[in-house]
């Protein structure tokens, strides 16, 4: 499996193209915005776009999704039913931050033990909620790679005081659904520069030994 990280809108977000070696078909992850840029990256590594995955429904993780999805005819896979209410709150997000996206409806709305497929890779879900309740991981056990979206950050934790966000529950997503994951896996956060489980569990203060 390759990847590429791309980030995207005013916020940085790591919109993440993933690859199956053999088959040449990609999935992107988190289009949130700037979607002829993307567009451009695929054609340009001869990529055949199958699927759109989305971790949570906050607007710098979703805003392209649409027009992906209408550009390209791929099927959306993600995220939790529990994240309707924040993909349904687009055009207010929208007026808020500044930039655009429209609604959409999952084709595949995920949970916990479904699996999704890129050619011949099979992606894990695990339901992480804590950020938002209907967050999702993508996890690719033979890479030791997992997309976290704002879960987990290189040296920090997703935000809690979003509607539908508890800091109690994300903490717990995080130590009792990734770490055991193992130490070796190397993630891409929403935000920010990738890290592995292990050395956020060494050293993260939100969820290593020493918090709390």
């Amino acid at each position: 499996m390759k990847y590429a990280v791309i980030p995207v809108t005013p916020f940085a977000q790591n919109c993440t193209i993933l690859m199956c070696e053999q088959t040449r078909e990609a999935a992107v992850v988190d289009p949130g915005g700037e979607v002829e840029r993307i567009r451009a990256i695929l054609a340009k590594h001869a990529l055949k776009l199958t699927r759109i995955l989305v971790t949570h429904g906050h607007l710098d993780h979703v805003g392209g999704v649409a027009e992906l999805a209408e550009a390209t005819g791929v099927p959306v896979e993600g995220p939790h039913r529990a994240d309707e209410f924040w993909i349904k709150m687009l055009p207010q997000q929208s007026q808020m931050m500044g930039f655009g996206g429209r609604v959409f409806a999952p084709d595949r709305w995920l949970e916990e033990g479904d699996t999704v497929t890129v050619g011949e890779l099979t992606l894990q879900v695990l339901h992480c909620p804590g950020h938002t309740p209907g967050h999702v991981v993508f996890f690719e056990p033979e890479a030791g790679f997992a997309q976290v979206g704002d879960v987990l950050f290189a040296g920090s934790i997703g935000r809690t005081d979003f509607p539908g966000g508890d800091h109690e529950t994300l903490i717990r997503s995080i130590r009792e659904k990734l770490f055991p994951l193992g130490d070796q896996v190397r993630f891409v956060p929403g935000h920010g520069p990738t890290s592995t489980f292990g050395e956020e569990r060494r050293s993260n203060p939100f969820v290593s030994g020493r918090y709390g």
